[in-house]
């Protein structure tokens, strides 16, 4: 028994024990309704028959994206079959590693313990990022290679985060946003080694065109023009305009932060697309806060700000310049620059109830901070079949 003890006290005492609550958790939630629907819903309809392809040696280039997405689905299939498990297991294992590079940003970042749980909590249990990570799309796997680029410079792995851009474009090409990101962030806030920096960053590019090659040869057997394959992809992907095609679930990047709508994935079980309301409601005031940090040289501030920039704003003018269109999901890559600013001023909050001289105002703004932690995994539940799951669960138990 006191063996036991110690080994308990040790594990409740180790650091990364709410990070692994929280993975262990989101893997759970994953593992639930992965099997559901089992029949292709939204965009799994191209990848997924792609992915089949790949496997069977018959597999044809999608013009509009390169290869590494389909080659990770049909990875999948390969491993475990060509059922709802094959399909999605990779976007569900992307989805919990970039949980884990967000929860190393939050750190990398200079935020306490607390406010890394907290921020890491938001992420996790945000609608849109369960969604992405729990079906068989490509931007799961193009966001998680962003993230471990964002994570991989802030430790000063400049090389490595090259790469890791290089692979987040050879998912889908604006892979390319995390690059503005962090040239910003290092000539606002280091320069150090310009030189290898600088190569560093250069060498996205260059492993991009080396490696798209190879790749395709993978699916077609052999290796294609990287200035003509990515013509290819920017020529067919300018030709998707809300001027040339209907879609009713489109919108405009304003409509994204302004007037969000639903874009229903599957209907039963209900997935949809949309930032969750605990987090979408407090976009414009986080992001004005973060611009106000990040003018006092905030690490986080400036982190946040220069991600949110990069990865939504500029669709703004591209969208009117363009006419390319767009889709709320396109807001997912953003998603985790809004949860730093939400966790952060959460957690600031907390720490101003923990330190208030009147017991009672205190407690109060705990709970209220608790509360509002409690609605955000609320909302994921009742925006996911994980509603229908827990239902469906408790059902089965009142009747044996």
């Amino acid at each position: 028994m006191e063996v036991a003890g110690l080994r308990l006290r040790r594990v409740m005492r180790w650091r990364y024990l709410g990070l692994a609550l929280i993975l262990v958790v989101s893997c759970a939630f994953h593992l639930s309704i992965i099997h559901q629907p089992d029949d292709l819903m939204v965009d799994e309809v191209y990848y997924v028959n792609d992915a089949r392809g790949i496997v069977s040696g018959e597999g044809e280039l999608r013009a509009e994206h390169p290869p590494l997405g389909q080659l990770l689905i049909a990875s999948g299939i390969s491993l475990f079959g060509d059922n709802t498990f094959g399909w999605r297991f990779f976007s569900m294992i992307f989805g919990l590693a970039g949980i884990l590079c967000f929860y190393l940003i939050c750190a990398r970042l200079g935020m306490n313990e607390r406010a890394c749980l907290i921020t890491t909590f938001f992420l996790a249990f945000e609608n849109l990022t369960f969604v992405q990570a729990s079906i068989a799309m490509l931007d799961v796997f193009n966001v998680t290679f962003i993230l471990a680029a964002f994570w991989l410079y802030l430790r000063r792995s400049y090389a490595v985060s090259g790469v890791a851009i290089c692979l987040a474009t050879l998912v889908k090409l604006t892979g390319a946003l995390a690059l503005p990101v962090i040239a910003v962030h290092w000539l606002l806030t280091r320069r150090d080694r310009p030189v290898f920096f600088g190569l560093s960053m250069a060498s996205a590019p260059l492993w991009f065109f080396t490696t798209i090659p190879f790749l395709d040869a993978l699916i077609v057997g052999y290796p294609t023009n990287p200035l003509s394959r990515s013509t290819e992809i920017l020529s067919v992907s300018a030709t998707i305009t809300f001027s040339r095609y209907s879609n009713i679930f489109a919108s405009r990047p304003w409509d994204w932060v302004l007037t969000p709508d639903v874009m229903p994935y599957y209907w039963d079980p209900h997935y949809v697309a949309v930032v969750s309301f605990s987090i979408g409601a407090l976009i414009i005031p986080a992001m004005v806060y973060m611009a106000f940090l990040a003018s006092r040289q905030h690490p986080v501030g400036l982190f946040s700000t220069l991600w949110f920039t990069s990865t939504y704003l500029v669709w703004i003018p591209a969208s009117i310049i363009t006419d390319r269109m767009s889709y709320i999901f396109y807001f997912y890559p953003t998603v985790g620059a809004v949860c730093l600013a939400i966790g952060l001023a959460l957690s600031q909050i907390m720490d101003k109830g923990r330190a208030d001289d009147n017991l009672v105002r205190g407690r109060v703004i705990l709970a209220g901070c608790w509360c509002y932690l409690a609605f955000h995994l609320a909302v994921l539940i009742l925006l996911t079949p994980l509603f229908g799951f827990w239902v469906s669960l408790e059902a089965t138990a009142a009747t044996t």
